[in-house]
C-alpha cells in the first residue's frame, strides 16, 4: 500500500516534521511504499522529503495531513479521491497573539477557520492527544481518534561529549530547563515568577534555561526581559540559547536538575517526551494536553499557584527518593510512545480504512 503524508513545511528539528519522518520509516518497516512531501523544505531535509509538486503527493492509497497551520494543502487535501487521515497537531488560539503581533493572530485565526471546513470530507480524524481529539468531535469530525506524535528520543538520548558547554553548566547552580519557542502560550512570564518565588522561599542557587527560538514573537520576548529587569533578577541566572543542534539539546536535558512546564495551552509537548526519555524528573502545570501526555507520570499541578510550585520544583532537587519514584513513573509512560505501540496503532488505522 502506498501511504503518502503531507506537511506544510519541513524543518531542522521540527517535531511535526520529525514525527512524519519516523512514521515513513515505521511504515517503511511495515512493508508499505511511504513518502513525506512539504510545501517548503530546508535544503538539508532534501534528501528525505518530497517537494509538493507534480502528481506525486496525489497517488497515495491513504494519505496523512499533518495539520499544524493554513496552507495549499487543506484545499488539495480536501479534493482527493481517495482515503484521507487529518492528523490534527493543534493551532494556538488566536487570542494568545492579539497582544503581540497581529500577523500571527490573523495565521492562527484562518488556520483554526479552515481547519473546521476539512469536517465531513475526510475518512478519519485523528487527534495528536485526547484534548486534541476532543477539539475535533466539536467541530463535527467523525471517526475520531488519537495517534500520538512519533518522537525520536535518540537524539536525547545519543551521548555525545561536549566539555565546553558541559563545564559551563556544571557549576555550583541548579539547573532548570524549558524547551520550545518563546512564545504567549507557553507562558514564560510565569517561569521568571517562579523564579523570584524559589529564589525568595527555596534557594538561591539556581539558574533557568530556556532552549528555543527567541524571535518567533519579538514584542512578547520583550516583555519577559523586562519583567526579569522589574524583579531585578540576575541575568546571568536565565539564559536563552535560541536554536540549537541536537547535540547541544541533549547535553542540556543532561545536566539539568528538573524539567519544567508552564504552559497555558499544549496540543501535545513534545519535550515532555523527551525529558522523560533523558530521566529528567518533570514538574508540570496540568492544562490543556499535559496530561494527556504526561499520563499520571511527572509532577503535575493545578491551579497555577507559583510560590506550591516552587517548594515542589525544590523537592523534585533535592528529594532523592522522590527523583527516583519520579523518574521510575516517567519510564513507565515512556513505554506508551515507543515504537511498537505506534506501529500497532498504524495497524489499526490502516485496517480501518482498508
Amino acid at each position: 500500500m502506498l501511504i503518502n503524508q503531507w506537511v506544510p513545511a519541513a524543518h531542522r528539528g521540527d517535531a511535526v516534521g520529525n514525527s512524519a519522518l519516523r512514521t515513513r520509516d515505521l511504515l517503511r518497516g511495515m512493508g508499505h511504499e511511504a513518502d513525506v512531501y512539504a510545501l517548503a523544505i530546508d535544503d538539508e531535509l532534501r534528501h528525505e522529503v518530497r517537494p509538493f509538486d507534480g502528481p506525486e503527493p496525489n497517488r497515495g492509497d491513504i494519505t496523512i495531513l499533518h495539520y499544524v497551520l493554513p496552507s495549499p494543502m487543506t484545499h488539495a487535501f480536501a479534493a482527493l479521491r481517495s482515503r484521507r487521515v487529518l492528523h490534527y497537531h493543534n493551532i494556538t488560539p488566536a487570542s494568545y497573539f492579539a497582544p503581540y503581533d497581529a500577523k500571527l493572530f490573523r495565521l492562527a485565526s484562518i488556520g483554526r477557520r479552515d481547519l473546521a471546513t476539512l469536517a465531513g470530507r475526510v475518512d478519519l480524524a485523528l487527534g495528536v492527544s485526547e484534548f486534541n481529539r476532543r477539539e475535533l468531535e466539536a467541530l463535527g469530525f467523525a471517526p475520531t481518534g488519537v495517534f500520538p506524535i512519533a518522537v525520536d528520543t535518540d537524539r536525547i538520548t545519543r551521548r555525545v561529549e561536549l566539555p565546553a558547554l558541559e563545564a559551563l553548566l556544571d557549576d555550583s547552580l541548579v539547573n532548570f530547563l524549558f524547551v520550545g519557542r518563546i512564545a504567549p502560550n507557553k507562558m514564560i512570564e510565569d517561569h521568571i515568577k517562579l523564579a523570584e518565588a524559589y529564589k525568595r522561599y527555596v534557594d538561591a542557587a539556581y539558574r533557568f534555561i530556556f532552549v528555543g527560538r527567541c524571535d518567533v514573537v519579538p514584542r512578547y520576548y520583550a516583555t519577559i526581559r523586562a519583567l526579569m529587569a522589574e524583579y531585578r533578577l540576575l541575568p546571568d541566572r536565565f539564559i536563552f540559547t535560541g536554536p540549537i543542534p541536537d547535540e547541544e539539546l541533549a547535553v542540556y536535558y543532561r545536566r539539568a536538575a528538573v524539567y519544567v512546564s508552564l504552559s497555558d495551552h499544549e496540543g501535545f509537548c513534545v519535550p515532555l517526551v523527551e525529558a522523560m526519555a533523558a530521566d529528567l524528573p518533570v514538574l508540570a502545570y496540568a492544562a490543556a494536553a499535559v496530561p494527556d501526555t504526561l499520563g499520571g507520570a511527572g509532577i503535575q499541578f493545578a491551579p497555577k499557584d507559583l510560590e506550591y510550585a516552587a517548594e515542589l520544583l525544590g523537592a523534585l532537587a533535592f528529594d532523592d527518593r522522590l527523583r527516583a519514584d519520579v523518574i521510575a513513573g516517567q519510564r513507565r509512560r515512556l513505554l506508551d510512545f515507543g515504537d511498537a505501540r505506534i506501529v500497532r496503532d498504524l495497524a489499526g488505522v490502516i485496517d480501518t480504512l482498508s
